[in-house]
């Protein structure tokens, strides 16, 4: 039997997995440990040092790494990441208002630059006058730039130019709009460009965390990451290119919950401590978005299965609207620290202030809050402005009761402004406390979550009644609004990929009385044809009841809790190529992509050119990216319509694809 073992790390919002994998015997062994975001390398050692000594194997077994984090796509539902300076070539000032990228932008600088290329690779020369001139004071202010050209997917010289630039003046990453995508639409590729950009120092930090930790444990093995197509890259790639890994967590729960159920046909919510995952498993595959990974309300251009990601999690803020004559309660879509998970490292601190605010008469609008910061490098918190910086400083490593913080109204706009940059953390009462008072949950502190959920239910309603009498009765209210959420979300992405629109399952009444049961002469009912598979480490205390709701069939399998983690090591790499040829002229063909832009007089010679391109260039990236022995598959897209009777080439696609399993370290 072959002694290769594959080890599945995934790094999430709460918690980091690590799963041992043999692919004859399954899973070997898996452990947890809490995610660090101070020194993700802590986390990772706690889950990996773990899963090693339950295994009982010599770390020299270990023939193939695989990394799959939530950590982008919570950056991007959160709006965090760093601040980066955006480069439009060829680009003007209107082209802010289309896709969302003004308000992706918000106050980021942007340049614009005179330059570009036309569809068919042909250039408006470029200046660079505006770029020489702002250089010097941005580079002091941004921890990233993103470069952005017209038509740079057929000629990406002007990007390359600005992008050696930057290097050369400032040191700083510099993402290319050319390097994520080969599609038109160049304010989308923008944005994606521009995102990227601002999750290359994270993503930076959690891979490099993760091989520093690998060589101090003697782990000499290739290291490769889930891309959000559930496809793997090797950690150098996704380094690069990080916004290929959004939905990278997401997408390892599906290649996991396959193989962990066996089910062909299901829908699979994974729910995590900040997000809540939906996708639809059809014929045993997860289907792909052809339009572009949505996250954060974005429309990206990253190929990435379609999965519909919500803000609402086990660490979801607890939100109660009393000005009404009957509170209602909204979890999400911002992850708070958990109280119950506050106290279990800062317990004394914790306890002492929730007495203290038990204790007063009166209700405060911060009780049972607390603000830490989250312990990123000093370098991410640079360009901060002056009451930023000023707030950020009375914040340490211990945490801070807001009550005794916050001293004015502005500087709660101010705390919102850092804990968006990632730079703090703010603690209060969620799902997960409530799971501890109810005794559902029992890893944290139940105390804390306690005397939080005691402090909240004090709180009045328009009627001046109490939110709860006892913290046990608003837990309950708290669990069932997350069950309730779940179905909406559930329900929500299901519709959508049946392509139904019009129906919002949080407005509908119709849907409203099926869920509740609701009598009457008109009986509702809602339900899904396929089987619910829940994902996630609180799934067996959440999902039960969520497909009770939906009259669905359950299934959270054993293993659930670390579905991702077994995801990212049963997957392939997957390289896509594209390369165009168009006619700008007649009897003029240009081929573009994968090279310099060369010129035919005869479309056979120019169509041999793309092919042979397109696959030497699919291998190439597929081997890059940590394939072993690479096949690929080349498609055709021509469009040439019949014009006059005769036949006009307007553009054609080759692309092509290589796949294989990732190279593994020799026995």
């Amino acid at each position: 039997m072959a002694t290769h073992y594959l080890l599945g790390i995934d790094t999430g919002g709460t918690y980091t997995d690590a799963a041992l994998f043999h692919e004859e015997m399954g899973v070997i062994a898996k452990a947890k440990a809490l995610t660090t975001r101070h020194d993700l390398a802590v986390g990772i050692a706690g889950a990996v040092d773990s899963v090693i000594a339950r295994a009982g194997i010599p770390v020299s077994a270990i023939s193939l790494v695989s990394l799959s984090t939530t950590l982008a796509t919570n950056a991007l539902v959160e709006g965090q990441g760093g601040r980066s300076g955006l480069v439009m070539i060829g680009f003007g000032p209107e082209d802010l208002k289309r896709d969302g990228l003004e308000t992706a932008l918000g106050s980021d600088p942007v340049i614009f630059l005179p330059g570009g290329h036309n569809v068919h690779g042909n250039e408006t020369p470029l200046q660079l006058e505006a770029l020489e001139k702002a250089l010097p004071e941005l580079s002091g202010t941004v921890s990233s730039f993103a470069v952005a050209g017209y038509f740079a997917v057929r000629n990406p010289a002007h990007e390359i130019r600005v992008r050696d630039f930057i290097l050369e003046h400032s040191h700083l990453p510099v993402t290319c709009s050319h390097e994520l995508s080969s599609k038109l639409g160049g304010p989308r590729r923008a944005l994606t460009t521009l995102l990227n950009s601002r999750l290359v120092s994270m993503i930076d930090r959690l891979v490099g965390s993760c091989e520093r930790f690998l060589e101090t444990r003697g782990i000499h093995a290739p290291m490769m990451v889930v891309r959000g197509d559930g496809a793997l890259i090797s950690a150098a790639e996704a380094k690069i290119r990080p916004i290929e890994t959004i939905l990278s967590g997401p997408a390892a729960s599906l290649v996991g919950a396959r193989y962990l159920t066996g089910l062909d046909n299901a829908v699979v919510s994974d729910i995590g401590g900040t997000t809540t995952d939906v996708a639809v498993l059809e014929e045993g595959r997860p289907r792909l978005d052809a339009e572009g990974a949505v996250v954060g309300g974005y429309r990206t251009m990253v190929e990435a299965v379609a999965m519909r990601t919500f803000g609402l999690g086990g660490d979801s803020e607890v939100r109660i609207n009393d000005r009404g004559l009957e509170a209602k309660f909204t979890l999400g879509p911002r992850r708070f620290l958990p109280l119950s998970l506050l106290a279990k490292t800062h317990g004394d601190v914790v306890i002492a202030a929730l007495e203290r605010q038990l204790r007063t008469a009166h209700v405060g609008r911060h009780d049972g809050r607390f603000a830490v910061r989250t312990g990123v490098p000093d370098r991410l918190a640079s360009g901060l402005q002056p009451q930023e910086q000023a707030l950020f400083e009375k914040i340490g490593a211990v945490p801070v009761p807001l009550d005794q913080l916050l001293l004015s109204t502005p500087q709660k706009a101010t705390l919102d402004r850092l804990v968006a940059r990632g730079l703090v953390h703010i603690s209060g009462i969620t799902p997960s406390d409530a799971m501890h008072v109810l005794g559902r949950q029992n890893q944290w502190d139940r105390e804390a979550a306690l005397m939080g959920l005691a402090l909240a239910a004090r709180g009045k309603d328009g009627a001046g009644r109490l939110l709860a009498q006892t913290p046990e009765e608003l837990a309950e209210k708290i669990v069932a609004q997350l069950t309730r959420q779940s179905c909406e979300v559930i329900l929500g992405a299901c519709l959508m990929d049946d392509g139904v629109t019009g129906v919002n399952p949080q407005l509908s009444t119709e849907i409203d009385r099926a869920l509740k049961r609701r009598p009457g002469i008109v009986q509702f009912g809602v339900t899904l044809d396929r089987p619910l598979v829940g994902l996630g480490a609180s799934a067996p205390v959440y999902y039960p009841a969520i497909a009770a709701m939906l009259s669905a069939a359950c299934s959270v399998p054993g293993d659930a809790d670390v579905a991702n983690a077994i995801g990212a090591v049963v997957g392939q790499v997957r390289a896509s190529v594209t390369v165009f040829v168009t006619a700008p002229d007649e009897g003029l063909f240009v081929v573009n992509g994968a090279g310099p832009s060369i010129r035919f007089t005869d479309e056979a010679e120019s169509f041999a050119l793309a092919r042979e391109r397109a696959r030497e260039a699919a291998l190439a990236q597929a081997r890059q990216n940590g394939a072993d022995e690479p096949v690929v598959d080349l498609r055709e897209e021509v469009d040439a319509p019949e014009v006059e009777g005769s036949r006009k080439l307007i553009e054609a696609r080759f692309i092509a694809t290589a796949s294989g399993r990732p190279r593994v370290a020799a026995a």
